[in-house]
């Protein structure tokens, strides 16, 4: 029967935890993450039942509490050669460590322990994020997600709204409804959410963040966002701002989007597909929801969103015992049983063929709460285009910084949209020429 396969990787996952005790591990090896709150719990779990599942091996796991975090406590400890074994790198910190021969490629890694795991059955647009221009994977993947788009559906069902907005025109027609119906935040807008306000836009809008594909061509790639269509829609942004139909919402204000969105005091927000299965725990009585792709400008065609999320990099300089246990570590990420209950338990997409098509034949995604998570698979699975197989550019964690800053110079400060667009391309491309200079020499993967 669909709905046994849920409860019989339960039980599966139950039974591992009889087979031996981390205690008896003969080889300790750590491993660092970038999340916090209920995903960390779950890496938590994870690992556990890992250790649970064999005795050679017990895998410390330990939380840097948020991806920038992370890459920047892996580079000191790298230097100070106190790395851990793997690491999480986010998708912005990905040409980062391509770069930085620190790292052990996964491929290699799996191939000299004596493990067989079939590449090709990954989605190309998260492996290809991960691999050289020659398609070599160098990192497992392990989080992946995209950008999606949450609507309170009680609040579209009051201003009169049938199904779901599927462009930005409508987006602004049911928000400017809702306001006047008496919801004082129709949108909740955070700033530091340019990962999907500017960069997933961007995508599926085939809309160029730097030249040469967004740097995966070269390392001279230059940054071109001034000139493109995101002129357009921050000005848009901005105006929906200035009206109260964007609303502010962020930790540093005292209430993140999310929390808004889930407690009721916000109809629309956008966030990543991995916070579905949060929602879904942490929406107060009465608030019903749904998720969407995000939404497009009127006449364009959609394209891929890109992939975001993080991989799992095995550094250098750590014992063969060691490099085992990361091994086991990643085949037994590989199973399909681990697969499913990762996606079952936060919202992050079945990285493989396989795995997406099993849990679709067996009814995962035919109910709540679980409904509405495939869409990011096929968010995902759009047609490419020249600038949507991702971004490869130096140190772009801090030029996503500064599009933070962008966007807030424009919305608090009320700075013209175009000259700040302008100082944000020539702020990305200093800090691309100084990534350059570092690598000169040196061939991009």
């Amino acid at each position: 029967m669909k709905s046994n396969w849920l409860l019989s990787a339960a039980l599966a996952a139950t039974a591992l935890t009889f087979v031996a005790s981390p205690a008896a591990a003969a080889t300790k090896f750590e491993f660092w993450y970038g999340l916090s709150g209920d995903l960390s719990e779950r890496i938590q779990d994870m690992c556990k039942t890992f250790n649970e599942s064999q005795s050679d091996y017990e895998i410390v796991c330990v939380s840097q509490d948020n991806y920038d975090n992370n890459l920047q406590n892996t580079i000191a400890a790298f230097r100070a050669n106190k790395q851990p074994t793997v690491t999480q790198i986010f998708d912005a910190g990905t040409l980062d460590l391509m770069l930085s021969d620190a790292f052990v490629p996964v491929r290699q890694l799996m191939e000299e322990n004596g493990y067989k795991i079939d590449w090709a059955n990954y989605f190309a647009g998260v492996g290809s994020y991960y691999s050289t221009s020659t398609g070599e994977l160098l990192s497992m993947p392990f989080n992946s997600s995209t950008a999606q788009i949450y609507y309170n559906t009680d609040a579209l069902a009051k201003v009169g709204f049938e199904g779901i907005p599927e462009t930005w025109s409508q987006v602004e027609d049911v928000a400017r409804k809702m306001k006047a119906a008496g919801y004082d935040c129709p949108v909740a807008f955070d700033p530091a959410g340019a990962w999907q306000w500017f960069e997933q836009f961007e995508a599926i809008h085939n809309q160029p963040i730097a030249t040469l594909g967004n740097g995966f061509s070269g390392l001279n790639a230059e940054m071109v966002v001034s000139k493109g269509k995101f002129v357009d829609q921050l000005t848009w942004i901005k105006k929906m701002y200035d009206e109260g139909l964007f609303v502010h919402k962020s930790k540093d204000a005292g209430e993140t989007a999310n929390d808004a969105f889930v407690n009721g005091k916000c109809q629309i927000t956008s966030s990543s597909v991995a916070d579905h299965g949060t929602f879904g725990k942490q929406a107060k009585e009465g608030v019903h929801w749904t998720n969407a792709m995000l939404p497009m400008l009127d006449g364009f065609e959609r394209h891929n969103s890109f992939v975001g999320g993080a991989s799992l990099w095995t550094l250098k300089g750590k014992s063969a015992e060691e490099y085992k246990g990361a091994a086991a570590f990643y085949n037994f990420l590989a199973t399909p049983e681990q697969t499913q209950w990762w996606s079952t338990v936060t919202g992050y997409i079945p990285v493989t063929n396989s795995g997406f098509e099993a849990m679709k034949a067996a009814g995962f995604y035919d109910a709540a709460p679980y409904k509405g998570r495939e869409l990011a698979i096929k968010s995902l699975t759009m047609p490419a285009g020249e600038n949507t197989r991702g971004i490869r550019l130096g140190n772009y964690a801090s030029i996503r910084a500064e599009m933070v800053k962008t966007i807030q110079s424009v919305l608090f400060n009320n700075v013209p949209v175009q000259q700040a667009l302008e100082e944000f391309d020539a702020k990305g491309n200093e800090i691309l020429r100084r990534f350059e200079a570092t690598y000169a020499g040196k061939n991009l993967l």
